[in-house]
C-alpha cells in the first residue's frame, strides 16, 4: 500500500493511510504565479531566438513569430507534457532552408502543414515511441552537424556579407569575407557572442542575480542600444508593415515537385517529432510533476505545425533552450508556455519598433553561438564509452558536408552496423585442467556465429568431460541445431557435457521442444539468482564459504563486470536511490531479485525480523536510525518500503515467546533485539507460547509487523517532515517464501494483496530450491 502524503491519525492514535500517487497532475492554474513568472522569462528568450532561426531558415521574419506564438499557445494546449515550450527549432533550419530555396516560401508551408498531419496520425495511432528506436548518437550528431552549417552561414552574415546556400562554400569562401568584412557588423556580432558568454558568468551581487536575466535578451538588447546609440549604419530587422501584407500562406506545388515535397513532409515530421520527443522526456528529468505522455504530445505538435503552416509560420518542435528556461523559472503546467506564446502575441503587435532596431549582425551573433553550443562534447565522452563516438562523427560531418538528410541516412546506416556487430559479437574460450574441458561460449549465438562454435568444440577430444558455459543473450535455431548435434555426438562416443547457461536458458528451452536425445538434462537456473547449492551441487558441502565466494567472484569478473563497467563508472560518484529498502536479513530474501532492480535503485537496510526501532524508544538502534536519516534528509529518496516474508525466525521467536525467557548469555542480544517486535505481536493478541507455531500464525504476525515497521517510521522527525510535504511514500510489502510471490499492503481492503505477473511472450527460466527454517530471521 502506498501512504497518502496528508499523514492523518486515527482516533486511537494509529496512522491512517490513504494511497498517493508520487507523481500527480496538477491543475492548469495550481502554480499561475510561477507559471506567469516562467512565461515571462521563455518569452524574453523566445523572441531573439524566433527571428534569428527565422533568418537563419530564409523565411520571412515574421514566420518565426507566428511559429513561436502558435508554438505556445496551441501545441501546449493540445500537447502531452507539462513543462516543455515549443517554436521555431534550429535542428530543422537546414532542412527548411534547402525547402525555400527549392520551392519557394508558399509550398514550404504546405509542407509544414501535411507534415503536421503525420505527426497528428502517429500519435492517434500511438507509435510515438517508435521515433525513439533512432540511436542517440544520430540525433545528437545530427544536431551538431546542424549547429556547424548555422554557424558556418552565419558567421558570413557576422562580417557583413551574405551565405550562400552550400556549406561547402561557406567553408571555402570564409577567411575571404573575413578580410573584406564590414567593421560595424563585426562589432555588433561581437558584442552579441561576448555577452552571451560573459554574461552567465556573472558573479551575484548580494542576492542580486543578474545571469538569471536571459543572455539571449541582454545580448540582444545590448547589441541595439549600442547601434542605435552610436548610429551604425548596419543592416536592421524589416518587419511588414501589417500581417495581411506579410501573409504567405499554402500553395500547391506543380506536378514535378509532388515527389520533392512528399520527402520534405517526411524529414519535416521525422525530425521535428524525435526533437520534440527527446526533449519532452529529458524535461521530464528535471521536474516532478506529471511525466510526459508521448502520444498525446506529438498529436499536439502536429496540430501546432498545422496551425502555424496554415498562418505563414515556420515548423514548430519541443526546444530545449526555452523548456529548460521554462523549469528553471518556475513553470510546472502547460500555463507556462501558453502565456509566453500570448506575450509575444501583444510584445509584436505594440511594440514592432523596437524589434525593428535590432541589427541583423546581432541575430547572426546569436546563431553563431547557439550554433556552436549545439556541438556539445560531452556526448562524444559519453558515447565513447560506448563506443559509438564513430557514429556521432560521421553523421555530424555528413550533415555539413552531404546535407541533413543524406548525412542522417549514413550515421543511420553506421549505427546499424554497429549494431549488428554487437549481435553477431562472439567469444569462445576453451581450456582444459586435468582432463576436463571447459568451453566458455558468451555473446549473442546467431548462425554467423556456428562456425566458430563448431570449430572451438570440435576440438575437444572424444571422450572427455565438457563443461560449456553458455553466457549468451540470444540463440537461434541454427546456432542450437550445431551445439546439440555436437552434444550428442560427444555423448555417444562416451563423453558427458555439462551445460549451463547463465542468462536465459534458450538451449533448455529449444531442448524441451525437440527431442533432446542426450544424457544429461541442461542446468536450468539462471546463474545470476540461483544459489551455489543448486548451481554446484557437487561442490556445496566439500567446499568451504571463503573458496565458494572466491567462486563466485572470478565467475562475476569473467561475465558480468565487463557488462556493469558503463554503468558502475556512472554511479561511482553519485547515488541516487528510488526507495530506502527495509527488510529481513533472511538469507533467502533477495530484494534486488523480487523487484528486479540493479545497481543503484535500492538503499537497504536488513536486520533481522526488519524492525524500525521507535525513535522515541529508549536505547534506540543507532544503526537503523542513521540510516533512515541518511536515505531521507540526504538522499531524499521519494519512497520507503518495509519488506517481510514468511517463515520468518524472528516472528517464530516472537510467537514463541523468546524475549521473555531468562536473562542469561544465551541470544542475550538477539532478545534485546527482538522487544523492538512487542507492539507487533500485541497486535496480534498478545504471545502464544508453543513448540512450533503454525505458519498461518507466523504469517499474520510478519503481516502485523510491515504495518507496525511503517507507523514506527513516522516517529522519525525527517520521515514525519518529508511525508507531511507529500514528498514521500509509504509501501508494506509481504514475500511468500512458498511460491516465491509478492504482496503489496492495501489499505482499502485490509489485506495484502498479491501483485498479477504481467503476461511475457517468454518467461525466464524458473527453478525451486528447497529452503529451511534455520536461522532466528
Amino acid at each position: 500500500m502506498r501512504h497518502d502524503a496528508q499523514g492523518a491519525r486515527s482516533d486511537d492514535g494509529r496512522a491512517v493511510f490513504r494511497p498517493l500517487s508520487h507523481l500527480r497532475s496538477q491543475p492548469l492554474f495550481g502554480n499561475l504565479a510561477g507559471d506567469t513568472a516562467a512565461s515571462l522569462v521563455v518569452f524574453l528568450v523566445a523572441v531573439p531566438l524566433s527571428m534569428g532561426i527565422a533568418v537563419a531558415s530564409g523565411a520571412p521574419l515574421v514566420a518565426g513569430i507566428v511559429a513561436a506564438i502558435v508554438g505556445g499557445i496551441v501545441v501546449a494546449s493540445f500537447g502531452g507534457s507539462a513543462v516543455q515550450v515549443s517554436g521555431p527549432a534550429a535542428g530543422l533550419t537546414i532542412i527548411v532552408a534547402d525547402l525555400v530555396q527549392t520551392y519557394g516560401w508558399p509550398v514550404t508551408c504546405l509542407i509544414t502543414v501535411l507534415a503536421g498531419g503525420v505527426q497528428v496520425a502517429l500519435g492517434a495511432f500511438r507509435i510515438a515511441r517508435a521515433a525513439l528506436a533512432i540511436s542517440p548518437a544520430v540525433i545528437h550528431g545530427m544536431l551538431a552537424g546542424v549547429g556547424v552549417t548555422i554557424a558556418l552561414a552565419q558567421l558570413h552574415v557576422v562580417f557583413g556579407g551574405s551565405p550562400h546556400g552550400d556549406t561547402l562554400a561557406n567553408l571555402t569562401e570564409l577567411p575571404g569575407r573575413i578580410t573584406d568584412g564590414d567593421t560595424l557588423a563585426i562589432a555588433a556580432g561581437t558584442i552579441t557572442i561576448g555577452t552571451m558568454i560573459l554574461w552567465p558568468r556573472l558573479p551575484a551581487l548580494g542576492s542580486l542575480r543578474l545571469n538569471r536575466v536571459p543572455a539571449a535578451l541582454v545580448a540582444v538588447v545590448a547589441t541595439t542600444v549600442v547601434a542605435a546609440a552610436s548610429q551604425w549604419e548596419v543592416e536592421r530587422v524589416e518587419l511588414p508593415d501589417s500581417f495581411a501584407q506579410a501573409w504567405s500562406g499554402p500553395a500547391l506545388p506543380t506536378a514535378d515537385q509532388v515527389h520533392g515535397v512528399a520527402v520534405g513532409v517526411a524529414a519535416v515530421a521525422m525530425v521535428a517529432s524525435v526533437e520534440s520527443l527527446l526533449c519532452a522526456i529529458a524535461m521530464d528529468r528535471t521536474h516532478d510533476g506529471r511525466r510526459v505522455r508521448l502520444d498525446r504530445e506529438l498529436v499536439g505538435q502536429g496540430s501546432g505545425n498545422i496551425v502555424s503552416g496554415a498562418l505563414g509560420g515556420l515548423p514548430v518542435a519541443g526546444v530545449v533552450v526555452r523548456s529548460t528556461a521554462n523549469v528553471r523559472a518556475g513553470g510546472r503546467t502547460p500555463l507556462a508556455a501558453i502565456l509566453h506564446g500570448v506575450w509575444i502575441l501583444v510584445f509584436v503587435a505594440l511594440f514592432a519598433p523596437l524589434v525593428e532596431l535590432v541589427p541583423m549582425a546581432a541575430l547572426a551573433g546569436l546563431l553563431v553561438f547557439i550554433g556552436l553550443k549545439m556541438v556539445d562534447l560531452s556526448h562524444v565522452t559519453n558515447l565513447r564509452r560506448h563506443h559509438e563516438a564513430s557514429v556521432y562523427l560521421v553523421t555530424l560531418v555528413g550533415v555539413v558536408l552531404l546535407g541533413l538528410l543524406e548525412g542522417v541516412l549514413v550515421g543511420f546506416g553506421l549505427a546499424l552496423l554497429v549494431s549488428l556487430r554487437r549481435l553477431t559479437g562472439l567469444t569462445v574460450l576453451t581450456e582444459e585442467a586435468n582432463g576436463r574441458w571447459h568451453v566458455l561460449v558468451q555473446g549473442s549465438l546467431t548462425f554467423l556465429g556456428v562456425p566458430r562454435v563448431t570449430h572451438a568444440l570440435r576440438t575437444i577430444p572424444v571422450g572427455t568431460h565438457v563443461d560449456l558455459d553458455l553466457h549468451v543473450d540470444f540463440m537461434d535455431h541454427a546456432a542450437f541445431e550445431s551445439i546439440h548435434a555436437w552434444r550428442v555426438d560427444h555423448e555417444r562416443t562416451g563423453g558427458h557435457v555439462d551445460i549451463d547457461e547463465v542468462h536465459e536458458n534458450w538451449y533448455e528451452r529449444s531442448s524441451a521442444q525437440t527431442a533432446p536425445n542426450a544424457k544429461t538434462p541442461p542446468r536450468g537456473l539462471a546463474r545470476g539468482w540461483a544459489p551455489w547449492g543448486v548451481r554446484r551441487p557437487d561442490h556445496d558441502r566439500e567446499t568451504p564459504a571463503s573458496g565458494l565466494l572466491l567462486a563466485g567472484a572470478n565467475e562475476y569478473h569473467a561475465g558480468a563486470a565487463r557488462r556493469m563497467r558503463s554503468l558502475m563508472t556512472r554511479l561511482a560518484h553519485r547515488q541516487s536511490p528510488k526507495a530506502l529498502f527495509l527488510t529481513c536479513a533472511d538469507s533467502r530474501l533477495v530484494p534486488n531479485v523480487i523487484t528486479a532492480s540493479g545497481p543503484g535503485d535500492l538503499f537497504t537496510v536488513r536486520n533481522i525480523g526488519n524492525l524500525v526501532p521507535r525513535r522515541d524508544q529508549e536505547g534506540t538502534d543507532d544503526s537503523v536510525g542513521a540510516a533512515i536519516e541518511y536515505a531521507v534528509d540526504v538522499l531524499e529518496v521519494p519512497g520507503i518500503v518495509v519488506c517481510g516474508h514468511s517463515h520468518c525466525g524472528a516472528m517464530k521467536a516472537l510467537l514463541e515467546g523468546a524475549h521473555n525467557e531468562p536473562d542469561d548469555e544465551h541470544l542475550r542480544q538477539l532478545r534485546a533485539w527482538l522487544r523492538h517486535g512487542r507492539a507487533s505481536l500485541a497486535q496480534l493478541g498478545g504471545t502464544v507460547r508453543a513448540e512450533s507455531p503454525g505458519p498461518d500464525a507466523m504469517r499474520e504476525l510478519a503481516q502485523h509487523n510491515v504495518v507496525q515497521q511503517l507507523e514506527n517510521l513516522l516517529t522519525y522527525p525527517a520521515v514525519r517532515r518529508r511525508y507531511d510535504a507529500g514528498a514521500l511514500e509509504l509501501t508494506g510489502m509481504y514475500f511468500d517464501l512458498e511460491s516465491a510471490r509478492v504482496s503489496v499492503l492495501d489499505e482499502a481492503r485490509g489485506e495484502f494483496v498479491a501483485i498479477a505477473p504481467d503476461p511475457v511472450p517468454q518467461p525466464r527460466a524458473t527453478g525451486e530450491a528447497e529452503a529451511h527454517d534455520r536461522s532466528p530471521s
